[in-house]
Order: C-alpha cells, then sequence, then structure tokens
C-alpha cells in the first residue's frame, strides 16, 4: 500500500512537459518585458497628464472625430471581411482547382508585406488617376483621400485573421451530417444554414473582432491613402503621431491609453469568443 501511494503521489507530481518552473519563469519574463513594461511606462508617464487635461484631449471634437473614422471605418472592413473571408475560406476548403496553394498563400500576403508598402500601393491604384480610381472618378466615386480609401486598407489588412480563423473549422467539419440532410431532402441553402453556419458562428466572430481590433491601431496602410484631412479623414493612430510631433505629450498619452482602453476591451471580448467556441466544439 505504500509503495502504490508513493508512485500515486509521483504521478501526481508530474508535469506534463519537464521544466516547468524555468520555462514558466521565461514565460514570465518574456511577457514582462515585451507587454508589461511597455504598457506600465505608458500608465506612469510623468508628461503632465492630470484629469482635467485628459478629459480635454479626449472631449476634443478633433480627438472624437479621428476616434469615429477610425472605429467606423475598422468596423466597416471588418464586417465585409467578414463575409468575404466566410467565401474565401469556403472557396479554399471545399473546392479544388488550378493554383490552389498559391491563392491559399496569398491570403496571408497582408501579414508579410510591409503596411507602408500597402498603403502606397493602394494610393496608387485608387487614386483619381489610377487603375481603379480612374474608372470609379468618372462616376462620382471618390476612393482615396476618403473614407472609403481608409476602408479598403483595411480591408486589405484585416482578410486574413477571418479566412484562417475560420479555415480549420471547415477543414475539420464532418460531411456526414451534411450528407445525411441531403438524403432527407434538405436544399443546399438549409444545409448550410441549419448545420454549417451555426459551427461557423464563433469563428467568424472571433475572425470579426480580430480584424477590427487590427484596423483600429492600423497606421501604415492607412495614412497614404486617408488623405489625413482633421475632422474627415484623419484617424486617432495618425493624431497620436501629430501630438507627438508638436511635443504635446501629455495630449499623445491620453489618445494613446484611450485607444489601449478599447483594444483590451476588444481582446477580453475576444477569449470570450475562444472560449465560447471551444466549448461549443465539444
Amino acid at each position: 500500500m505504500a509503495l502504490i501511494q508513493v508512485q500515486r503521489q509521483g504521478r501526481g507530481n508530474r508535469r506534463v512537459l519537464p521544466g516547468f518552473g524555468i520555462g514558466m519563469g521565461l514565460t514570465v519574463l518574456y511577457m514582462s518585458l515585451v507587454v508589461l513594461v511597455p504598457l506600465s511606462a505608458l500608465l506612469l508617464n510623468q508628461t503632465g497628464l492630470t484629469w482635467e487635461k485628459f478629459w480635454s484631449v479626449a472631449s476634443d471634437p478633433r480627438v472624437l472625430a479621428s476616434y469615429r473614422v477610425s472605429l467606423g471605418t475598422a468596423a466597416m472592413a471588418a464586417l465585409i471581411d467578414t463575409l468575404l473571408g466566410l467565401l474565401l475560406a469556403w472557396v479554399l476548403v471545399r473546392y479544388d482547382f488550378p493554383g490552389k496553394k498559391l491563392w491559399d498563400a496569398l491570403i496571408d500576403l497582408p501579414f508579410a508585406l510591409p503596411t507602408a508598402v500597402a498603403g502606397v500601393a493602394l494610393t496608387a491604384i485608387y487614386s483619381s488617376n489610377g487603375w481603379i480610381g480612374s474608372l470609379l472618378e468618372p462616376l462620382g466615386i471618390k476612393a482615396a483621400f476618403s473614407p472609403m480609401g481608409i476602408t479598403l486598407a483595411l480591408m486589405f489588412i484585416g482578410i486574413p485573421f477571418v479566412v484562417r480563423t475560420v479555415q480549420p473549422v471547415l477543414e475539420d467539419a464532418e460531411r456526414d451530417t451534411e450528407e445525411a440532410a441531403a438524403t432527407l431532402g434538405a436544399g443546399r441553402w438549409r444545409t448550410f444554414r441549419t448545420i454549417i453556419l451555426p459551427t461557423l458562428i464563433p469563428p467568424l466572430l472571433t475572425g470579426f473582432a480580430l480584424a477590427f481590433a487590427r484596423g483600429i491601431g492600423e497606421y501604415g496602410s492607412v495614412v497614404f491613402i486617408s488623405g489625413n484631412m482633421p475632422m474627415k479623414t484623419e484617424i486617432a493612430p495618425l493624431l497620436i503621431m501629430t501630438k507627438l510631433e508638436q511635443f504635446d505629450y501629455a495630449g499623445a498619452t491620453a489618445v494613446a491609453l484611450i485607444l489601449l482602453l478599447i483594444s483590451f476591451v476588444l481582446l477580453l471580448g475576444i477569449n470570450i469568443l475562444q472560449h465560447w467556441s471551444r466549448k461549443t466544439a465539444r
């Protein structure tokens, strides 16, 4: 009995992976240096930012307009990316066609391409004398230097989040249920709506939240195509850079703190959605 108890205690003390203490210590050190210390410096930075100064900056019409532009265009781009990402993921998973691997690799291009390069390319294409902009200009549609241009740039950098979130769920989906529904007389739309779509809602919401969060803080791909007009197409990250160039560190910190709060709420929502996704998948 004593030997059995010792064996049980030994099993209970074993870790799944060896070196848990060292691994945990390195993880905490990495997170502290890369994430916690910079965020703490932002919160504790002595820039003369008082509550009165913070409220004055936060309620400034120009700052509020920049938040409306950033949040509005990011939400619109994330919503469009959710629909297009579902379509792209569906085609890549359910169909075989020439060049499929190439198209699958191109989905990750916004991750590898510098955002400034993407911004310059989009501006050249959608400006009034660009390939697509010249076709839209006679129709009275101004793509570049407008909220539409910002939305297009955010769609470009946000589409991989939706596709890569939905694609694994489609790949792991069992076809037996769909085949059974077809044998019972269910049409394709009804099968998709009642069987496939409920399993895709959690990853779609997660992809939307990730694309939305990325769009709020995007700077490089937007700064060229937006036109940077205050109260019209000026985004919040650009306003931070403007205040830093004017040595208004308190104002830049106030705008950054609001973006930090919004990003934290979005990331918390993403974690809740991921927990819900894992729970519903069981």
